[in-house]
């Protein structure tokens, strides 16, 4: 179990009394693990704060200097910019919390168009205060989503085709097993999981293992641990054929969901 020391309520509330009377500061809500009411002891910080556009580093340093209150940061990294997502994310662990109470803070600008607010993908953020409501729901277009998702199970067919078992027999045949694990796990697992995650969970097509065993049938679950854990080659050359055959029945379904037919919520 691990150590609470600090805690979770404790650096949120620091953060929250620091940051709210700022002017500049507009909003401030946990996302994450929160937003789908799943926290538990394990769950880092997944905060997001809104502020003007230019004031993204005088937040950064309010929010650090928030956290300093309760004790010294022993570790702190700082996402090259610019981010895949287009904002400023930083990582703090700090002294005399549990190591899994890292706080991962991602700072906004308000004319940022992409919030992390669409429920479908997102879920509802635990909002600690909003004095604009720029933390109300952003609108999800599915039906566009689909369209684009179709797409891609094209994209993913064909490049299934050429690489989700080729890459990984090649290497099996080769005796290279740590070679042909890892073309498992990236050209024969991995698009397996999105095909499957068109149908269960498709506005997170993109999340990968993030949530399966929130968003998948517990059968789906169980079929995949299977193939996960792989006890050697022989095991793995087995499973790999598992895994093929699964791909192309999964392929099949997410098209007739997709369609509009069954299956997609």
């Amino acid at each position: 179990m691990p150590q609470e020391g600090i805690g979770r309520d404790r650096m949120i509330r620091a953060l929250k009394d620091r940051l709210e009377p700022l002017e500049f500061v507009h909003a401030f809500w946990e996302a994450g693990a929160a937003a789908f009411d799943r926290v538990d002891i394990w769950s880092d910080l997944d905060l997001q704060i809104v502020c003007d556009d230019e004031m993204v580093e005088e937040t950064l340093e309010e929010a650090r200097e928030a956290l300093e209150s309760l004790g010294p940061i022993e570790l702190a990294f700082r996402m090259p910019e610019p981010a895949w997502h287009g904002h400023s994310q930083v990582f703090w662990k700090l002294s005399g919390t549990s190591p899994f109470h890292v706080i991962d803070l991602c700072v906004v600008k308000r004319s940022a168009e992409d919030k992390f607010l669409e429920p479908e993908m997102h879920g509802r953020p635990n909002v600690f205060f909003d004095k604009a409501g720029l933390s109300e729901p952003a609108a999800f277009d599915m039906a566009a989503h689909r369209d684009a998702l179709r797409k891609r199970l094209e994209t993913l067919r064909t490049t299934f085709e050429l690489f989700g078992r080729v890459m990984v027999e090649k290497e099996i045949h080769r005796g290279n097993g740590i070679e042909a694990m890892a073309y498992y796990h990236g050209a024969t697992l991995r698009p397996l999981i999105e095909v499957l995650r068109m149908r269960h969970a498709p506005a997170q097509h993109k999340f990968h293992t993030r949530y399966v065993y929130y968003d998948f049938p517990d059968a789906d679950i169980q079929r995949l641990e299977r193939l996960f854990f792989v006890p050697d080659l022989a095991g793995l050359e087995e499973r790999l054929a598992e895994a093929v055959s699964w791909f192309h029945e999964a392929a099949e379904a997410a098209e007739v969901s997709l369609a509009g037919v069954s299956g997609a919520p």
